[in-house]
């Protein structure tokens, strides 16, 4: 479908034909007409199928065709990372340059004049205002920020803002807002805590869900079949001549984070760690420096498994097998974009086998094992139909064995 056959107005419609976009992404076609309709609305899509104009555009079009205050915010737009915002509020300023309206993105850094711009953008009744929740709570602790005439809330990557810990947040945040609102949620996966964070939220919802789509063909997927104790002699193997320009290796924990980080820096290996334990300004400084090519290896958890863009990733590891089967497709997305290649590396401990078998059942295919190196000891059987959680290994090297998905959340 195209954007000219929907219901949108024609400065909205001049703003996407400058910026070159024609058709909808399916998202984008489920997601706007139920906006538009003032409906609130619980969408599940993945990081890069458009979500972002999928709410964009329909509030957008609403706000510019009048009849919301000229002096206070009417829209919030929330947003986990500082990162994910000031995308979100480039795509905004794109969108609405045909427009009347004004937007201010609100996020966390030390800079004294950044707060006084956002400040400024808030008493004077910014349009639209994308912000990440600790920032945003900061000027509405001031006693300066009106929200009781806000009409549209926006939720961007809801899963993410929960498992950073900004449930309470969220909630504090609505708080202030007026019940009379249009309540728009987006998210990467739907957990059980989402949906209650949708029942408190959301009146009625429309609910649009989109399959979460296979990694790219040009990613080509292996896996290691471990100990838990053999992989830190993988990751020592597989880098002992060269190391590709730019690796991230995805952990299960902060805590895990640390320790990997920790071992390959023993290892002389040129790394930086990536964990929700750091400043906004210390996350900013590592994803500075290995976008830059100072930092080869970035360790890191899932937050920065989606909202980040790096397009020239050359390998992935997945230290820990992923807990579910869009978080695997999230990490090893990080790798062959922009008509690149890439490789995805899982290492698979005895624990993980089933939740592993369960990932290769949703892609509908087995993933090629490596053979261990001989140096690091013999490799426990393949065999996810018969372990147990904790289970003792068995013999004999990498098989491919029999399918039994086992989901872990």
């Amino acid at each position: 479908m195209k954007f000219s056959e929907l219901n949108l107005n024609d400065q909205v419609l001049d703003a996407l034909d400058a910026m070159r976009f024609e058709e909808c992404t399916p998202i984008q076609e489920k997601s706007i007409p139920a906006i538009l309709e003032g409906r609130d609305l619980i969408a599940v899509a993945q990081t890069g199928t458009g979500k972002t104009a999928a709410y964009l555009l329909p509030i957008l079009n609403k706000l510019s065709e009048g009849g919301y205050p000229e002096d206070a915010i009417n829209c919030i737009i929330m947003a986990p990372t500082r990162e994910l915002a000031q995308q979100i509020d480039q795509q905004m300023q794109g969108f609405s340059y045909f427009l009347p309206v004004s937007g201010v993105a609100v996020y966390g850094g030390n800079d004294g004049v950044l707060f006084e711009q956002q400040k400024k953008g808030l008493t004077l009744g910014a349009d639209v205002v994308i912000a990440t929740p600790g920032r945003l709570i900061a000027h509405l602790s001031l006693g300066y920020v009106d929200l009781s005439r806000v009409s549209f809330f926006v939720l961007d990557e809801a899963d993410r803002m929960l498992d950073m810990g900004f449930h309470d947040d969220i909630m504090q945040i609505a708080s202030y807002l007026p019940k009379e609102r249009q309540t728009v949620m987006f998210s990467a996966t739907m957990p059980a805590k989402i949906q209650q964070l949708a029942e408190n939220l959301l009146n009625d919802p429309a609910e649009v869900k989109l399959a979460v789509s296979k990694p790219a063909d040009k990613i080509v997927q292996a896996a290691y079949i471990c100990r838990e104790g053999q992989k830190l002699g993988i990751i020592q193997n597989l880098f002992a001549d060269e190391v590709p320009e730019r690796v991230i290796i995805f952990a299960s924990s902060k805590l895990k984070v640390k320790e990997v980080a920790k071992a390959l820096k023993r290892m002389r290996l040129n790394v930086g760690e990536m964990h929700s334990d750091l400043e906004q300004a210390e996350r900013e400084d590592v994803m500075y420096r290995f976008k830059a090519g100072q930092v080869n290896i970035l360790v890191a958890t899932d937050i920065v498994a989606r909202g980040i863009d790096i397009d020239d990733i050359r390998l992935v590891i997945n230290y820990d097998v992923p807990h579910d089967n869009e978080d695997y497709v999230h990490r090893i997305g990080r790798t062959a974009r922009a008509n690149n290649d890439g490789v995805a590396i899982t290492f698979v401990s005895e624990k993980e086998q089933s939740k592993f078998r369960g990932i290769e059942r949703f892609l509908g295919k087995d993933i090629y094992k490596i053979p261990l190196p001989a140096e690091l000891g013999e490799a426990p059987a393949y065999n996810p139909s018969e372990r147990k959680k904790g289970g003792n290994g068995g013999r004999g090297g990498n098989k491919q064995g029999t399918k039994k998905r086992r989901r872990n959340s």
